[in-house]
This record gives structure tokens, C-alpha cells and sequence, in this order.
């Protein structure tokens, strides 16, 4: 056995020879780099699978994606009108619709009846809410596609809402509801909307107690019988024989009447107050930041510019705000956003930064530093090409499968864009300039028109919020509000 001296001789040895090889290799300046080397292959050529589109008589359209590749049949039918058509009074009813539609089942089969069925198949029916859309769905192995696709049908034309289970999607709303403070993450991301688009707006529609309460019965089957005129759009993919498909289909949407479309959205939006609003939750030791204002919509020609935009600023480990905040200078537990663009309506612009307590001002100091920079500092050949590349890269793998190009095909035609927009949108990704960026950067960055939410431990946030120079931090109450007695309850609880 060696002793500990003969031990530690050998390793100042090792420690000596060691340095010396370090002392003798090149710094790390003059290291090859043989990665840099690889040649990398230019994209393939993006050509999608486009499905074939079939539009009725009635306005409803048909898209039918064949794919024998495995054997499956899925399909789904998409429904104008989601949760920013619902009342105030009566904010959650879409999400109660989505739950109870599939739960009750039918007048032939009921709910569980149905899950039963489902199960023994290996087979799914589904039903849901959106902000502006419901949907059914369904997938089958091929040999059970007829028989899934018929009970579909008979719950998509025949539902029967049933009184318990619309009892049950309330119960299990209103948990969620007493439970909606309990993320900070959630909170700021709910809160935040509020800021861009008002609290009034139909996009920040927020089910209470209350108003989940208010829901019955009539106000489901009122919601199912108003849509269900509207224009349907039926997908179909997987294995099946496209003219028997096409002709299950017409037989079952042609006699349909004409669709009658639901009115047009025409809210004005406006850009939030330059503010910092807080919200205190002394139950965390870091700070939800959401740096937010208005965006646009994709109609908007300069699109593409814009994406490239938000690729350099904060898109990726390679953006501005990820190197600057999280890799110099290790604020950040994660960071990034830039300007939002959805179909029908403006987006918004989101920056999201996780820091420590004690960094939330410094950290929100740098991130409204380096989107101002986006105006003071030009954007460079290199961030161009890395951005660029990283988004059409990403971009053929989004669309790699047929199933995912006939849900876009679907989107599209939801939102009357054109059948070609994938294509056209790629083609001008690739003509993207240094000068359009930094064009685009000058036209949507304002930092006068961005407001600040914090949530956060208060008592941990030091420097205080007031540091960022834009005033006093607003509080905001996220109280959950319990739904009032009925005054015969509380007028018999007050006799003696």
C-alpha cells in the first residue's frame, strides 16, 4: 500500500505535468475548430402534402388527406364561435359546453356508455372550447373507422346534455377557478393579457364562480343549435379510400342549410399605459416579469421581417436577451418573447423573464435595455443568418407530417387566409434583409408603449420596483370573488 506521501508526490507530479501540457498547447484562440468544418446541406425544397379541398353548396368545405403510411382514421369538425362570443354574465360557458358535450353522450348512447365502447376500441371521440372555435374530434384504427365515425356524427347532431354532468364540469371549473392564484407563471401571464387588451375585452373574459353558476342546461343547447349553422369545416386523414370518404361526407353536410356566419368582431385595441403594475406572493422567492404591449395580426405584409426580428431579440439561446441576461450575466432562469401576430386579431408583444427576488430590477432594467436596443442597435449580418436559419429549420419540421399540413390547411381556412400561405410565408422568410429588420425594429419597438407586471415577493424585492424610473408600481387585487347568496337565503340566515 502506498503512503499518503508517496500519494501526494505522485500527484504534484501529475499537477506538474499537467500544467506543462497546458502551458505547451495552443490557447484556445488557435484550437481548430472541426464542427466548423461540417458541411451543412442546403434545405429541401418545402412542398407540402396539400389535402384536397372540397367546399358544398351550403358553404361548408370538406379537406380529405389521404395516408396510408399507418391504420389510422382521424377527423374533426371545427365550429365558428368560441369563448369571446359568450356573455359576461355568463364568462366559462364554452368550457362547461366543451366538458358536458362529450360527457352526456347522446339520446342513443349516453356518456359513460360511450367511453366504455371507446375503450374496448382503442378509439376517441373528444369534444372541446376555444376562444373562438368548438370542436369535435375523433380517431379510430381503420377497421373501426365507420362505426366511431357514425357516433360522432350522432353526437355532433344529436347531443344530449345531461344535468349531472354539467354539474360536474362546474365542480371541476370551480376548482380550477379557487386554485387560479396559486402559479405565479399564471397569474402573470392572466393579468398581463388584461394590460394589452382591457379587462373588458372579449379576449380576457374571466369565469368566476358565479358566472360558471349561472350556466344551465338551456344556455348549452341554445350555444350547440346557434353554431352548428355556421361554416363548418370537416377534416379527414389517415387510411382510408378518398372517393368513398368524400361521398360519407357530402352525404352527411350536403343536406345541411346554407351557413349562416356569425357577426364580425370589430374591437378597437389600444396600447397599454406605460406603468409597472405588482402583484405581491410572499410565497415565492422570484419574480414572474411580463414586459407587454400590442402587437398585430398576420395580415400584416411585414410578417416575416418581424419574425426574424423576434429571432434575434428573443428568440432563442442565441438572442439578445437570452445572451445578455441569462449567459453574462446570470440573471435568468429562463427569458424571452418578442412581438406576438395571431390570425384574426393583433397579438402581443411579450417579453417573459424568471429571475431571483433580489434581481428583479436590475434584470428588468437590462431586458427594456436590450429591447430599446433593438432601435440603437442595428441588427447584424451574423444574428441575421442565425435567426434566419433557425427559424426555416424549424419551420420544415412543423409541417414534416400530412396530419400537421391539413391542421394548418384547417387554420387557414378558418381564418381566410390562402391555401398557399405556408408556401408564400417561407418564400419571404428566406428574402428577409439586414434592412428590412432593422426597418421593422425602428416601426413596432416602442418602449414608451410597453407596461411592466411583477409578480413577486414584495418584501424580497429590493432595490424596490420604484427604481425602474417608471413611477410607483400599480398594485392590482386578484381576489377571487365569491358569488352573492340569493336573497331569500340571506334574509332567512338574518331572522333570529
Amino acid at each position: 500500500m502506498r503512503s499518503r506521501q508517496q500519494m501526494r508526490n505522485g500527484l504534484t507530479f501529475a499537477a506538474v505535468v499537467l500544467a506543462g501540457l497546458v502551458a505547451a498547447a495552443p490557447s484556445h484562440a488557435q484550437q481548430s475548430k472541426p464542427w466548423e468544418k461540417i458541411p451543412v446541406p442546403p434545405l429541401h425544397e418545402f412542398k407540402p402534402h396539400q389535402p384536397k379541398r372540397i367546399e358544398l353548396k351550403n358553404g361548408i368545405v370538406l379537406f380529405l388527406q389521404e395516408d396510408h403510411e399507418l391504420p389510422f382514421v382521424n377527423g374533426s369538425v371545427l365550429i365558428p364561435g368560441g369563448s369571446r362570443d359568450e356573455s359576461v354574465d355568463k364568462a366559462g360557458l364554452i368550457d362547461l359546453y366543451g366538458q358536458a358535450w362529450r360527457t352526456s353522450g347522446t339520446e342513443k348512447m349516453d356518456g359513460d356508455a360511450m367511453d366504455d365502447l371507446l375503450e374496448a376500441k382503442a378509439a376517441h371521440i373528444e369534444t372541446a372550447g376555444d376562444i373562438d372555435s368548438t370542436a369535435l374530434s375523433w380517431d379510430s384504427l381503420k377497421g373501426d373507422a365507420d362505426q366511431v365515425y357514425d357516433l360522432a356524427m350522432d353526437l355532433l347532431f344529436h347531443p344530449r346534455f345531461s344535468e349531472e354532468k354539467l354539474q360536474l364540469a362546474q365542480q371541476q371549473d370551480a376548482t380550477g377557478i379557487v386554485r387560479r392564484n396559486d402559479d405565479e407563471g399564471s397569474i402573470a401571464e392572466r393579468e398581463s393579457e388584461k394590460l394589452v387588451y382591457g379587462i373588458n375585452s372579449p379576449y380576457t373574459h374571466q369565469p368566476e364562480l358565479a358566472t360558471i353558476g349561472a350556466v344551465t342546461l338551456a344556455d348549452l343547447n341554445a350555444w350547440h343549435d346557434r353554431t352548428l349553422k355556421g361554416k363548418l369545416i370537416v377534416a379527414v386523414s389517415g387510411d382510408f379510400d378518398p372517393a368513398a370518404m368524400e361521398a360519407k361526407l357530402r352525404a352527411t353536410f350536403e343536406p345541411l342549410p346554407p351557413v349562416k356566419p356569425l357577426p364580425a368582431h370589430r374591437e378597437a385595441f389600444h396600447d397599454p399605459a406605460r406603468n409597472i403594475y405588482f402583484i405581491n406572493k410572499d410565497d415565492v422567492n422570484q419574480s414572474n416579469i411580463q414586459i407587454v404591449g400590442l402587437g398585430t395580426d398576420r395580415h400584416n405584409p411585414d410578417i416575416p421581417s418581424l419574425a426574424v426580428m423576434n429571432q434575434i431579440l428573443g428568440g432563442g439561446f442565441g438572442s439578445r436577451l437570452f445572451q445578455r441576461i441569462r449567459t453574462e450575466k446570470g440573471w435568468a432562469y429562463s427569458v424571452g418573447g418578442g412581438l406576438g401576430f395571431d390570425y384574426d386579431h393583433p397579438g402581443a408583444f411579450r417579453v417573459v423573464l424568471l429571475t431571483r427576488s433580489a434581481t428583479t430590477v436590475p434584470a428588468t432594467q437590462l431586458a427594456l435595455s436590450e429591447i430599446a436596443g433593438m432601435n440603437q442597435k442595428p441588427a447584424t449580418e451574423e444574428e441575421l443568418k442565425r435567426a434566419k436559419d433557425d427559424i426555416l429549420n424549424s419551420f420544415l419540421f412543423r409541417y414534416d407530417t400530412r396530419e400537421k399540413v391539413l391542421a394548418e390547411s384547417v387554420r387557414l381556412e378558418f381564418y381566410g387566409y390562402p391555401a398557399d400561405y405556408l408556401e408564400t410565408y417561407k418564400a419571404a422568410l428566406e428574402k428577409v434583409t439586414l434592412a428590412d429588420v432593422n426597418a421593422v425594429a425602428k416601426k413596432y419597438i416602442h418602449p414608451d408603449k410597453l407596461a411592466v407586471m411583477v409578480v413577486g415577493n414584495g418584501s424580497e424585492i429590493k432595490p424596490p420596483l420604484d427604481d425602474l424610473g417608471m413611477g410607483a408600481a400599480h398594485p392590482i387585487d386578484i381576489t377571487i370573488p365569491q358569488p352573492k347568496e340569493p336573497a331569500a337565503a340571506a334574509g332567512q340566515e338574518s331572522k333570529p
